[in-house]
């Protein structure tokens, strides 16, 4: 299957990106998802643009021939996430503002991304995939 995919949490992420960096050059396309933990009390992720785009990201990537990795990197619960000092708000490689957001992950460094509002949209997938 062209799609590899690998998970991170806030304390595991930089140790699991790491390794994303090392095997980046075997792949077409490395992408970083980030996305709202699940919910335990209802399996569900607690944020709703998660949910709704969540299963679009994963289509257009399965439906792909090319050799894609995906980080699914996970903020945390709703009030970890909502803190302003959450790591991944001010790590300036990625200064979050919203999940979910998709990153284009090349050279080292974000190429491209989509943020929460858009994330769901399979053209602005396609679109991030090709490097427009």
């Amino acid at each position: 299957m062209p799609l590899k995919m690998v998970d991170a949490t806030v304390s595991t992420f930089e140790g699991v990106l790491e390794k994303f960096r090392s095997e980046a050059p075997k792949n077409k396309a490395n992408l970083i998802l980030f996305l709202a933990d699940n919910d335990p009390s209802t399996s569900l992720s607690w944020c709703p643009d998660c949910v709704r785009a969540e299963p679009v990201i994963y289509k257009k990537l399965e439906a792909s021939s090319d050799d894609i990795a995906l980080l699914r990197a996970y903020v945390g619960d709703r009030p970890t996430w909502r803190d302003r000092k959450h790591p991944w708000r001010a790590d300036s490689r990625f200064k979050l503002t919203g999940v979910p957001t998709l990153v284009y992950w090349e050279n080292n460094g974000v190429k491209g991304r989509l943020e929460d509002h858009e994330a769901h949209l399979e053209h602005k997938i396609e679109a991030l995939l090709s490097g427009k």
